[in-house]
């Protein structure tokens, strides 16, 4: 969050933390843990591992008892709904947008077609690679490119407004790099803590998903975009339903995931805005 007029909470008023994510590359992941769990002998973490380690830095480390806003994008919006189910007592408000409280399976088949990608290459050698999976990750790359994106992003070239000329140039010069610079195993191990997040196997809630849900007590605005092939309008139709003060407001337009990114302008003043009223206690839903 910056600190500029009008953005939403602002570390001149609010202390804001910031955690990583464990498998990222910057916390501790198969990267950068020394054996013997480095590469693909790192354990598997799911979104309510990383909540936990959070409540103690929060709780132990800061000694702070109540959260006045808890919000995250595509992952942390997983974290977002863990944090509202895991404490609700310490959350007074969550905001989660390009998210859900549960992985889908249409979701979960997609990140399944990543993981075939980046591990067939030769290079992988079953995650004990001496050499980095390049083509993997070229791959890898391409396949998430179609789904970042609405279907009307490219059909109207919107990739223009980001400075690129075509589709192929689009492809070498955004989604590549997004995902050269990362180690493979990292990828993996996020992938797993994303198709496995689910509020519903927080202990008490017994596999049931509106009792999870139900169980929130924070003030909730959920903000699927509205063309996002991962987290759908439609599964948040059904998670606000569920939640006692769960409200929906979508984001309008067509750059799908990536409506969270900060890239699109007109999307970065929405989310902005959901912040504000949220905060004041005004946020109706569908502004």
């Amino acid at each position: 969050m910056v600190d500029r007029p009008g953005s939403g909470p602002r570390p001149r008023r609010y202390f804001v933390i910031a955690p990583n994510l464990f498998g990222n590359g910057v916390s501790s992941s198969p990267s950068n843990t020394p054996p013997p769990h480095t590469g693909p002998d790192f354990p598997q973490v799911t979104i309510r591992d990383n909540v936990r380690a959070q409540h103690v830095l929060v709780a132990e480390h800061f000694g702070i008892e109540r959260l006045e806003l808890v919000i995250g994008c595509s992952m942390g919006a997983l974290q977002t709904y863990q944090w509202a189910v895991s404490h609700p007592g310490m959350v007074a408000r969550a905001l989660p947008f390009c998210g859900a409280p549960k992985t889908s399976p249409h979701n979960a088949v997609f990140l399944e077609s990543l993981r075939a990608t980046l591990t067939l290459d030769a290079a992988f050698q079953n995650g004990r690679y001496r050499t980095r999976p390049i083509a993997g990750l070229r791959a890898f790359s391409r396949v998430y490119a179609a789904w970042g994106f609405s279907q009307a992003f490219y059909r109207e070239g919107a990739y223009r407004r980001l400075g690129f000329t075509g589709i192929e140039d689009f492809l070498t010069g955004f989604w590549e790099p997004n995902f050269a610079g990362h180690d493979a195993n990292d990828l993996l191990a996020m992938l797993w803590t994303w198709q496995n997040a689910d509020v519903s196997t927080t202990p008490g809630m017994d596999g049931d998903l509106p009792r999870a849900l139900g169980s929130i007590t924070a003030d909730l605005l959920a903000m699927p975009a509205e063309k996002d092939l991962y987290f759908t309008p439609e599964d948040e139709e059904y998670t606000v339903r569920h939640v006692p003060k769960g409200r929906l407001r979508t984001i309008p337009g067509i750059w799908g995931h990536l409506s969270g990114s900060g890239a699109n302008p007109d999307d970065a003043a929405f989310i902005s805005t959901a912040v504000r009223d949220l905060m004041a206690g005004t946020a109706p839903e569908q502004a």
